[in-house]
């Protein structure tokens, strides 16, 4: 007899059979999706469609549109990339995944490269996505899986799993192949139609896919920029020979983690000085220096920086935040779901900014306002002239928008561009991304400085991200100079104070999965202590101790 059982389906009184699986079951769903469904939740738990449901319960599915679904839908392509690079050129053949750029992950192969075996890469990929092949899961014994890695050559992996103290641990399995992911999976090649290899040069690629943001798959825009930061930063780690998060592990396990940490600050002072300089070269113009980045870039720890170092080259800095040109607060624009709107560009009064700053460059005195927050309005208390000594420091999320100040001639301004761009990998395969690292650092400086939980962080972060995705990335190749603000140690300072966090979400609460695979990927990485980094570092602004609050 066929025993039915209650459930919820994305919001949704059925009955269903018991025993059926997710993958079985998303069928009867697929038509109410754009792509195809790749994962599930059961109770706020994620699931692979392997899932078997023998119990009443509540079962959302997501399509790679969902932000759980397409690190799944990245991580099932990356899977079927390192596949389809072996059958072609052989196991020894291989890819490291680096980093983000322009909506898509920047990955080098260990052979050189054309566009033509570019395109034999991606037919041999649409080939396999053809075959609708399984992707299943393996638990082995952690030290078969390490032994596995090495025989294969995949050394990266193989070391990272020495800090994985499981007994057993689980693999991916495709064809032959087997790979281990820090995200879940979807079933089966067939899932996958929805990506594209461009090539950027003889050793580089693009893998492009449809994100949260764009939906669709867009035309690759270069970031030269940015590009050349991250090769400048992955050139340093190589030249350090701390590439991957095993590397870091054995710096710290070895107890040279004290020089290390004076290495970097070192570096990231010079990064910061070269800045300075260029400034100074060109002081009798640059008169206005133009900052913005995402949150937790560590904008406000790099303003004061720059200004000491200004100081040491005889100039006078003056800083203004955009902030506090906000309009009034009955003013601020709406947004589509009638909330009022303070990351978007009109929320700043920019004709009163570009008149003060126009007047100040006039060599007048203007009286600068500083925003109430609790009344909503602007108090005209602030004093400013520039002198001939004198440049002008501006900070906002929209500082490099060519809207602020367009009335102002560009040789008048220098725009500066932060982000923490992550420089480690976990292994080849599997990055860590940016994004997670500027979270941390956030869930950190949240709780300690306005007493917010981890929920409260995590719960308002997807709308921090979409302010950056419209207001702040879009600009960043306005910059003059772009400064990574990530440290290579970082990770492991940041595991010490976010880890006790992380373990404080509740487990029927729906952000407990987020902080599971955030804890997952924390257990790697070694702590490292504090004691030797400099009030001055950057991570003092997120965990304390910094002689600029």
């Amino acid at each position: 007899m066929i025993e039915e059982i209650k459930v919820t389906i994305n919001n949704k009184e059925e009955k269903i059979t018991r025993g059926i699986n997710l993958l079985q079951l998303s069928k009867e769903y697929q038509k109410d999706y754009k792509f195809p469904i790749i994962l599930a939740s059961v109770n706020n738990v994620y699931r692979e469609l392997s899932y078997v449901i023998n119990d009443p319960c509540g079962i959302v599915f997501y399509d790679l549109s969902s932000r759980i679904g397409n690190r799944a839908h990245i991580a099932g392509l990356t899977f079927l990339l390192v596949v389809s690079v072996k059958e072609i050129f052989g196991m020894d053949a291989n890819i490291k995944v680096l980093h983000s750029l322009d909506k898509g992950i920047y990955i080098e192969t260990s052979f050189p490269l054309t566009e033509t075996i570019l395109k034999t890469i991606s037919r041999k990929m649409l080939g396999l996505i053809e075959m609708d092949l399984a992707i299943s899961k393996v638990s082995v014994e952690r030290i078969s899986a390490i032994h596995y890695f090495e025989s294969v050559n995949d050394l990266s992996k193989a070391r990272i799993m020495k800090y994985n103290t499981n007994t057993y641990i689980t693999l991916y399995r495709l064809g032959s192949y087997y790979n281990y992911f820090y995200h879940q999976m979807p079933p089966s090649t067939g899932c996958l139609k929805d990506f594209k290899l461009t090539y950027l040069n003889d050793n580089g690629f693009i893998l492009q896919f449809p994100t949260i943001y764009t939906k669709q798959i867009k035309h690759y825009v270069h970031h030269e920029n940015m590009f050349k930061v991250f090769k400048e930063c992955k050139d340093w780690t190589k030249l350090m020979r701390i590439e991957t998060i095993a590397d870091l592990n054995e710096v710290v396990s070895k107890g040279k983690i004290a020089d290390l940490i004076r290495i970097d600050e070192t570096l990231q002072s010079n990064r910061l000085l070269t800045v300075a300089r260029k400034i100074v070269d060109n002081k009798k113009d640059k008169k206005i220096i133009l900052l913005a980045g995402p949150s937790s870039s560590g904008k406000t720890t790099t303003t004061s920086k720059l200004c000491m170092y200004l100081k040491s080259f005889g100039l006078n800095p003056k800083m203004i935040s955009m902030d506090d040109y906000f309009v009034e607060r009955d003013e601020t624009p709406v947004n589509e779901n009638g909330e009022k709107d303070y990351e978007c560009f009109e929320a700043v009064d920019n004709n009163l900014l570009t008149k003060q700053i126009t007047e100040l460059l006039a060599g007048k005195k203007v009286l600068a306002p500083i925003y109430d927050f609790k009344s909503g309005k602007k108090e005209f208390i602030k004093e400013l002239t520039l002198d001939k000594d004198d440049v002008l420091l501006i900070e906002g999320i929209h500082a490099l928008n060519p809207k602020v100040l367009k009335d102002i001639p560009n040789k008048n301004k220098f725009k500066i561009y932060l982000s923490a761009l992550t420089e480690l990998n976990i292994d080849y395969h599997n990055r860590f991304s940016t994004t997670d690292n500027r979270l941390l650092r956030r869930i950190i400086r949240d709780n300690r400085t306005r007493g917010y939980n981890v929920v409260n962080t995590l719960e308002i972060w997807p709308n921090v991200r979409v302010g950056e995705e419209k207001y702040i990335f879009p600009y960043q190749d306005e910059a003059d100079a772009t400064i990574n603000t990530a440290l290579i140690y970082e990770l492991g300072i940041l595991k010490t104070y976010v880890e006790p966090l992380l373990y404080s979400v509740d487990e029927d609460s729906i952000y407990y999965e987020e902080a599971k695979r955030l804890l997952n990927i924390l257990r790697l990485i070694l702590p490292i202590p504090s004691e030797s980094i400099p009030d001055d570092s950057i991570i003092r602004e997120f965990i304390g101790g910094s002689c600029f609050n």
